[in-house]
């Protein structure tokens, strides 16, 4: 029984895929590859241990979903050193310079130590709590020293990898808080988010975002006060000033309102203070009232504020929101015609799955498997004619999915209730009432491999791994896994290996009518080269895999 529970599907893909990244890691990330191994093995025996084990976090996750730990771990640092050694390529190949590559392995160890931040205050949850009980099957005092003797086995190498850096004084410092405060600042997070949003991710889900998000943070940060002065920011870091208008643009959007509305409370306060101050008791605002404070902070912050941050960042040399217009119009038959088809896809797909969600028994996780083919039918055509404004474009939507969604958290007058109904037509049981993520779960899983091809990318293939595996292998995964599945991964999950093998069928037929397709675009210059990225790309198979059902 124990082995069967150890080898579920989801652990046996994730170990197959990190097995093949060090495989293919060279010597010179020797020590990456080898904090990546220990991270795993934490990870696996944190996940096992919670999945087996009478011990509960004092969180409330997602209903009926797994710790998902294994899989929220080594998510991050994994891409992140797939894509050192994609870059080390290019390294060796002269294509790019030495800072490019040691500003990403910065990069790597804030990731690495976010998550293992949150492994360690999982442990020390686990360690210290009074359910902990020795008697248990699953708790042993050779746990607690192999888990133990993990932990610090993390931390002495990473501390020896900064030690070997040809760093000295107190740059050498700077770049050691650097790091220890992404990991300080993941641990913070993520108990923030499931506090905050109770039963709406399971500890997994939240770790990956929470890694995420305080990478990104971190980045904006780093670049903020590398602007201000350099001299208190690695060398390394440095180079993530030089980035494009497009990213500059998304970042600044994205994160500005994610952190608006701690600045809407703030300018809610000071009005309900206002308004208290000159009479006897506190009016609260009405509806309207508030919906007047939401809109104005708002536009504030999206025409204002993150503008600002922008042109300090950057040399727009005209607002940020005139450069967009000027960048669309560069190209206006193309850029204003491909609107115009996602429009016309978008109405057409949304009115007619709507009314089939509010009168057929279609289950619902089978009618938001037809929007992940909307997302073929919208992204592929971009991606191969119109890379650059499809970002732009991506951005745009997560800058609209974030608005909507806190317009319906806060009920905002007039569209926050009509929101709120319409979104519930498509939510299931991986949904909550208090917070739903699934249109955001599909957007970023299809941009992020885009987002993270750009610059140097020897893999053609690379930035249509999302939409392949979600919009392709995951939707005839769930499907097929729906209908025809008998054979179970494991006893208790969901999964099928009918299911599994359709996904994997369904890329494998769709990766072979796209190269030749890109080859005729000028994508890559022969076919063979599209063949060969074919047989390294291993993306697909870790996303395709964990979407079946």
């Amino acid at each position: 029984m124990a082995s069967l529970s150890f080898w579920n599907g989801e652990r046996a893909v994730v170990l197959l895929f990190i097995s093949a990244i060090l495989f293919s890691t060279p010597f010179f990330l020797f020590s990456q590859a080898l904090a990546l191994s220990l991270l795993t093995i934490a990870a696996l025996f944190l996940d096992i241990r919670l999945d087996n084990s009478n011990f509960s976090v004092p969180f409330k996750t997602r209903p009926g979903a797994s710790s998902g730990i294994l899989l929220g771990a080594v998510t991050l640092p994994a891409v992140l050193i797939s894509r050192l050694i994609q870059l080390s390529r290019a390294f060796s190949a002269h294509e790019i310079g030495i800072e490019e590559l040691g500003y990403l392995k910065v990069q790597y160890w804030a990731s690495y130590a976010s998550c293992f931040g949150v492994l360690f205050f999982i442990f020390l949850l686990m360690w210290r709590s009074p359910d902990n009980s020795c008697s248990n099957s699953s708790c042993s005092p050779q746990d607690l020293k192999f888990s133990s003797s993990c932990m610090v086995s993390c931390a002495m190498l990473c501390c020896v990898s900064f030690g070997i850096i040809s760093y000295c004084g107190l740059h050498t410092i700077l770049l050691f808080l650097w790091v220890f405060c992404h990991g300080l600042a993941a641990v913070k997070l993520i108990q923030h988010l499931l506090n905050t949003f109770p039963s709406c991710a399971s500890i997994g889900e939240a770790l990956l975002a929470t890694s995420g998000l305080v990478l990104y943070f971190g980045d904006m940060l780093g670049c903020t006060i590398a602007k201000i002065d350099g001299y208190w920011i690695p060398l390394d870091l440095q180079y993530g000033v030089k980035r494009s208008e497009i990213n500059t643009i998304i970042q600044g959007v994205v994160l500005g309102l994610l952190l608006f509305p701690i600045l809407f409370k703030f300018v809610l306060q000071l009005w309900e203070y206002i308004a208290s101050s000159g009479h006897s008791e506190a009016r609260p605002c009405n509806e309207i009232g508030l919906a007047l404070i939401f809109y104005s902070s708002l536009a504030s912050i999206l025409i204002v504020i993150i503008p600002s941050w922008m042109q300090f960042v950057l040399d727009f040399h005209m607002h940020p929101l005139f450069w967009i217009v000027r960048f669309v119009l560069s190209e206006p038959l193309k850029r204003l015609s491909l609107c115009i088809y996602w429009v016309g896809v978008l109405y057409a797909s949304v009115l007619r799955f709507y009314n089939i969600s509010k009168n057929s028994k279609v289950e619902r996780i089978l009618l938001r498997k037809y929007y992940h083919l909307m997302a073929v039918l919208m992204f592929l055509p971009a991606l191969i004619s119109q890379p650059k404004f499809l970002d732009l474009a991506f951005g745009a939507a997560l800058a609209v999915f974030l608005v909507l969604e806190i317009i319906r958290v806060w009920r905002i007058w007039p569209l926050g209730q009509l929101v709120h109904q319409f979104m519930n037509a498509f939510t299931d049981h991986r949904d909550s009432n208090l917070l739903i993520v699934s249109h955001f779960s599909l957007l970023l899983g299809c941009a992020l491999p885009i987002w993270m091809s750009s610059g140097f990318n020897d893999r053609p293939l690379a930035p249509f791994a999302g939409i392949l595996s979600l919009g392709i292998g995951d939707t005839m995964a769930s499907m097929v896994g729906h209908k025809y599945g008998v054979l179970r991964w494991s006893k208790t999950g969901k999964k099928t290996i009918e299911g599994t093998a359709a996904g994997i069928t369904s890329v494998l037929v769709a990766c072979s009518f796209l190269l030749p397709l890109l080859a005729s675009t000028g994508h890559i210059f022969t076919q063979s080269l599209g063949l060969s990225s074919l047989g390294c790309d291993r993306k697909w198979f870790a996303g395709g895999l964990h979407g079946t059902t």
